[in-house]
């Protein structure tokens, strides 16, 4: 994720970052400005359209269907910031989940092991979980001092979930935990899942298919058909302005399709990672 001053304009407009959607889109915006300028030669130089031409009156079209292709970007946009949106509460969550367990274990245990296990296999949901959801392998052994074996073909975070709760499974039957006690603890463990589960939706359940290309078709036969009737007005200048629509309305889709997986290794995706460490650092904090 890029970190960035809020307050900083200038270098906003003048600094190009490798998440901007300029790079991304500057062969097609290249191409859209050659198709300009060949639509706008035969207009004006080969067939010579007069003002009174037919086509001048696709403008009208442009008009009626502005309106649309604004409001189906507007959904598409806050409707992809909602689920980047709900990541970020979720993995908020899942550090307060964490720190609440280890607060917890904390004050109940008195055993330096036990504490030293807890201290390493709490912070390790976050870790596996935000590998989970990037696709990235983990550790067969994930401890040098404790053992615990991730099996590649089961469900990671559930496995660390498992080893967590049967380890404090086998306090309670060794009375280093009571009954009161294990049961303040289960809701932090059925966050756990909660968190793991919510994720997943985000990321399995994209923004339907037709929906999104029909977007782009739309965007797509849009933009072609605007140098048609406002080369009359515009001229040769029609080729930046139409260049300049296109970059508008593609950098919205294009910040949409980004946003609406917020899991992965984009420029704009959450710090997964780094919340993960942070877990871990306040984890050995209290747990010490």
């Amino acid at each position: 994720m890029v970190s960035y001053n809020t307050k900083d304009w200038f270098t906003f407009i003048f600094q190009f970052h490798k998440g901007d959607t300029f790079r991304k889109l500057f062969p097609i915006m290249l191409l859209i400005g050659i198709y300009s300028g060949i639509v706008a030669y035969l207009e004006l130089e080969y067939w010579q359209l007069s003002d009174t031409s037919y086509v001048k009156n696709i403008t009208i079209m442009h008009n009626m269907l502005g309106f649309v292709i604004s409001l189906l970007l507007v959904f598409r946009t806050n409707t992809a910031y909602d689920r980047w949106w709900e990541g970020r509460k979720q993995w908020g969550n899942l550090v307060n989940t964490s720190r609440n367990l280890a607060l917890k274990l904390s004050v109940i245990l008195q055993d330096k092991d036990d504490k030293a296990y807890f201290k390493k296999v709490i912070p390790s949901y976050a870790s596996v979980l935000e590998k989970h959801l990037k696709n990235k392998e983990v550790s067969l052994q994930l401890f040098e001092d404790v053992d615990l074996e991730i099996d590649h073909q089961k469900h990671k975070p559930n496995q660390i979930a498992h080893a967590i709760f049967n380890k404090i499974n086998e306090l309670y039957k060794a009375k280093k935990i009571s009954g009161d006690e294990l049961i303040i603890l289960n809701s932090e463990m059925q966050s756990f899942t909660d968190v793991c589960g919510s994720c997943e939706r985000i990321k399995n359940t994209p923004i339907p298919y037709s929906y999104s290309a029909f977007i782009k078709k739309f965007i797509f036969a849009y933009v072609l058909t605007l140098p048609f009737g406002y080369v009359f007005q515009l001229g040769y200048y029609v080729i930046p302005v139409v260049v300049f629509i296109f970059y508008v309305l593609a950098s919205l889709e294009l910040i949409a399709e980004e946003i609406e997986d917020p899991f992965g290794d984009d420029p704009n995706d959450l710090p997964t990672e780094k919340i993960a460490k942070n877990i871990e650092k306040n984890c050995i904090e209290l747990l010490n």
